[in-house]
């Protein structure tokens, strides 16, 4: 890690209120803190927990939490419109109140899908950089979509979800069917609230100063050489991937929440097994689930040989007794980090997330990619079809296999996609070593968040 600058500049971080977005946005919180930024940080009183850990390490003259409550919401837009509400207005009385301190306030590293603080930041007089949770890829297509507002292959094709939206333009050409464009898109017209609050959104991304991505550039180096041509700007930034360091054992372990079995007992379990041998199987900690997909799944792993570890909020009933063998179910949150990076995981079944593929991809292992949604898609295609690391099981309920074929494929081998992985394994961690390409953006971005306080 880079020595610790002295006098640096002060900066609003703004996570959006989900854990995926919240802990890589505070990865990048300790990095800056480590550099002698003053950091404050705006979070509500359900993420505060969150920030402990950074808290616990660093001064109070440099980490400085900005407690701002919002009311509960279950849809997207709603959250996004809820925010805006209760934060921006506190956003502007704090900004009111920092005026005279030093060091001064230079930018707001806030959320992608925190659009509006572009404006916010134009109105006191601060840089807006982007922080991104997803990667460089969709953030190329999102960017291409909203910008240029392309229509189906096939003009004619309106009621058919299977046509095709090519982007010929973008890095490897990609070709997505309509059911895979995002909803905001599809299923609303311009003109109409929805679409256009998620037009703005990306437009004002791209207005933006600067974009950080948790990203390195072995893994994504076509499409943040794109971004720069796009925006008109080299301010694009692969800091990735922020990950604790595996030998600290507090922030691997304590990392996002709690589980149903103490994470002693899940590395026990592992350290009996042999190299390879063990399927991580994961969804993520927002969208559960179908029945259907929760059949087969469960279908696939009993029939299967192999010994798996299962992390779900549900799992069929029984299913513990019936593998206690070979099989370890972890009822809410786990410590994936640590799981991926032990030695006997040897592939990981995932819906796709960018911080799953990012840590999937950081230990080695094969993906077994099953994408849901939003930018999961996008994602499956980047590991599957261009980085040569990932295997196809299924798409959304779209694309579910049968209980015989789930349960080959998690059985499977995959030699060269193991090999793959390794070599991205060995990247990523030389990216974020001294000298190294994510080492070098953070360098940049530091320096020149530091000029602008000049």
């Amino acid at each position: 890690m880079s020595s610790t600058a002295v006098n640096g500049s002060h900066v609003l971080v703004y996570p959006l209120p989900s854990l995926g977005h919240v802990i890589p946005l505070l990865d990048l919180t300790h990095r800056l803190l480590t550099r002698g930024f003053t950091v404050t940080v705006l979070v509500t009183p359900k993420e505060l927990p969150l920030l402990q850990p950074l808290i616990s390490t660093h001064s109070s003259s440099f980490l400085k939490p900005l407690v701002v409550p919002i009311p509960e919401i279950s849809t997207p837009v709603g959250l996004l419109e809820a925010i805006r509400e209760h934060h921006e207005p506190a956003l502007i009385q704090w900004f009111r109140s920092q005026a005279t301190l030093t060091p001064p306030v230079v930018a707001i590293i806030s959320d992608f899908l925190i659009g509006w603080t572009y404006d916010l930041a134009v109105r006191v007089g601060v840089k807006r950089v982007v922080f991104s949770s997803s990667g460089a890829c969709d953030h190329s297509f999102s960017f291409a979509l909203w910008k240029y507002l392309p229509k189906k292959d096939n003009p004619n094709d309106d009621d058919d979800d299977s046509s095709t939206m090519s982007f010929p333009n973008l890095p490897n050409s990609p070709i997505y069917p309509w059911w895979q464009i995002p909803p905001m898109y599809r299923n609303y017209k311009e003109g109409d609230p929805i679409w256009e609050y998620c037009r703005n959104i990306n437009l004002a991304d791209m207005a933006s100063w600067g974009i950080v991505f948790n990203s390195f550039a072995e893994l994504e180096n076509l499409d943040l050489d794109h971004l720069k041509r796009e925006l008109g700007h080299d301010r694009v930034w692969a800091v990735g991937p922020l990950i604790p360091d595996r030998a600290n054992n507090d922030a691997v372990f304590n990392r996002g929440g709690t589980t149903s079995i103490p994470h002693q007992q899940v590395m026990t379990w592992l350290d009996s097994r042999r190299d390879n041998s063990v399927v991580y199987v994961c969804f993520g900690s927002r969208d559960p689930l179908t029945s259907a997909q929760t059949e087969v799944l469960a279908a696939a792993l009993e029939q299967s040989r192999v010994h798996f570890i299962f992390c779900a909020k549900q799992a069929p009933e029984g299913l513990e007794e019936r593998v206690t063998d070979r099989g370890l179910v972890i009822r809410g949150w786990a410590p994936q980090v640590a799981i991926l990076s032990h030695r006997a995981v040897g592939s990981f079944l995932t819906h796709c997330g960018w911080n799953s593929v990012l840590e999937g991809l950081a230990a080695g292992v094969v993906l077994l990619t099953w994408p849901m949604t939003a930018d999961q898609f996008t994602n499956a295609k980047l590991v599957v079809e261009h980085c040569g690391a990932g295997i196809r099981v299924g798409e959304a309920t779209r694309t579910i296999p049968d209980v015989a074929e789930l349960t080959r494929l998690l059985e499977g081998s995959y030699e060269a996609e193991r090999a793959r992985a390794k070599e991205l394994s060995l990247a990523a961690m030389e990216a974020v070593v001294p000298g190294g390409s994510s080492e070098k953006d953070l360098d940049e971005l530091v320096k020149q968040l530091n000029e602008l306080s000049k």
